[in-house]
Parts: structure tokens; sequence; C-alpha cells
């Protein structure tokens, strides 16, 4: 059986909400998946990327707005440097179904 997380370990993610800006393939990644960047409010734009090319079209992802970590250090993916981690959930076949509001909030909205 798994330790169970405390509250405290669980506020120390900091999990946000934002707006996607601007979507491309990523070419240079080893598996399927595009660039993205972000708009998260005051906290700024994030660069990142997804393995999301399975359920979703680049062009109809602009403009969505998605839920993320944004307090992992930056790690290099491929030629960028991912700044955010986009959540989603992963099914049997590793697709993956971005996790979203069910109605547009404020980009920055801390989810918790």
């Amino acid at each position: 059986m798994e330790k169970s997380l405390q509250w405290s370990e669980f506020m120390k993610v900091d999990i946000r909400v934002g707006t996607i800006l601007n979507v491309e393939v990523f070419e240079e990644a080893r598996n399927p998946a595009y660039k993205m960047i972000i708009d998260f409010g005051e906290l700024g734009h994030k660069k990142t990327s997804a393995q999301i090319t399975k359920l979703y079209d680049l062009k109809r992802l602009i403009g969505k707005q998605v839920v993320a970590v944004v307090n992992f250090p930056p790690k290099q993916i491929a030629n960028i440097m991912s700044e955010c981690l986009v959540l989603g959930a992963v099914g049997e076949n590793k697709e993956v179904t971005l996790l979203t509001p069910d109605v547009k909030v404020k980009n920055g909205l801390r989810i918790g």
C-alpha cells in the first residue's frame, strides 16, 4: 500500500489554469507531440510540450484552457525548455485527455 499524501505536500504543487496561445507540431520530439505557449495570467507565458496528438488537432487547441503544474524546475525536451506540465488523463492506448475547467476562468487561478 502506498503512503498517504499529506495536505501540506499537496499544497506544494502549484497547479494553475492557463489558456493556450500558440501550438505547433513538435517535429524534434521522439514521440508525436505539440509545442505550446500557455498564458497563466500574472505568472506570464510558459512553454511546454504535450503528447496529445491522438485526440487533439492543433488548430482547435488555440484558446483552450488547460490545467498545468507550474512550479516544476524547467526541463529540456529536445530543443525546447519546458516550463510547465499540462495535466491529462492517460488512457489504455496512451491517448491523453486534457484536464480543463468546464467554464472559462481567469488565467492563473490556482487549483486546490
